[in-house]
């Protein structure tokens, strides 16, 4: 049977200094007994002196069994196994740097693992053949395995037990870790009342969708008048916002100069599926109630 354990990183106990993430298991008397996540489970301890900056009135209203926490490592007793570590001398930003080493080690883990039950073999072996020696080159496994998507030459100093398990390992990496699109989007109510005033509008919006490049579509849909919606798919969040606001900066320089005026009712985003969904819904909805008026107007005709 394979074994599905192991340490996420190539040494077996943390170095001092080193911020790591720690699950709580049992408070004592002296401190909190935890357990070290990314060192397959290894046994630590918070000392009660090191849990805050602040005197200490309720011990469970600092840290509460169950829960993972950031803590910095202050002594490790390799012989007989003990792990010193602190809460109270953890800053923002470790805490910020811990959780997105730990949330990449914790995908490269499963991923590890999917392929040890698949065919049978340890886990340790995966990450001593594929795992750490990545690592070793890339800064972290996840990196390497990100840009192995676009460039297999990532694989090429990295001799995994078998060529299946590499091709199942290529073809779960791509599965999980090419990016998704993100569906960006935001409202702006746009009038102009001047005498081509209809023109302006179309005007501003085709502004607005001009900005659109191969990576990025911007597209401008009515709502019902005066709204509109402005949306494009983004890989990146933060892209995909700055591309809407340029987009109804556009918009607003071309609506004022035919002397209308563009009012953001919703800034740019990033839209959730259920959001995304009733949107085109409501698109769908309006659609069916201009074909049904313009049927009824072709009756009456």
């Amino acid at each position: 049977m394979s074994s599905s354990h192991c340490r996420f990183y190539e040494n077996k106990y943390p170095e001092v200094d080193e911020v790591v993430m720690v699950n709580v298991q049992e408070i004592a008397e002296m401190g909190a007994y935890v357990k070290l996540l990314e060192y397959d489970n290894i046994e630590g301890m918070v000392l009660l002196s090191e849990l805050s900056r602040r005197r200490i009135r309720s011990i469970q209203k600092l840290i509460r069994v169950g829960k993972n926490e950031v803590a910095v490592v202050l002594r490790v007793d390799k012989e007989k196994g003990y792990i010193d570590l602190s809460k109270r001398r953890v800053s923002a930003e470790d805490i910020v740097k811990c959780d997105e080493r730990y949330n990449k080690s914790k995908a490269v883990h499963s991923i590890l693992r999917h392929c040890a039950e698949k065919f049978n073999i340890s886990l340790e072996d995966l990450y001593s053949t594929i795992g750490w020696p990545l690592s070793r080159k890339f800064g972290h496994v996840y990196d390497a395995f990100k840009i192995s998507i676009t460039d297999p030459s990532v694989w090429e100093n990295v001799t995994p037990p078998s060529k299946d398990i590499l091709e199942e390992l290529q073809l779960y990496i791509s599965r999980r870790l090419t990016p998704q699109a993100i569906k960006i989007r935001a409202d702006v109510e746009v009038s102009c009342f001047s005498y081509e005033g209809i023109d302006a509008i179309k005007n501003a919006l085709r502004e607005a969708e001009s900005i659109s490049t191969e990576q990025m579509q911007v597209k401008a849909k009515l709502v019902a008048a005066p709204l509109y919606v402005i949306s494009c798919q983004a890989l990146d969040k933060a892209q995909g916002i700055e591309v809407l606001n340029e987009a109804i900066e556009k918009v607003q320089v071309s609506i004022e100069k035919a002397g209308g005026n563009c009012k953001i009712t919703m800034a740019p985003k990033a839209v959730t599926a259920t959001e995304d969904a009733a949107l085109q819904a409501l698109l769908e909805s309006k659609e069916e109630d201009d074909k049904d008026t313009s049927d009824e107007e072709e009756d009456d005709d």
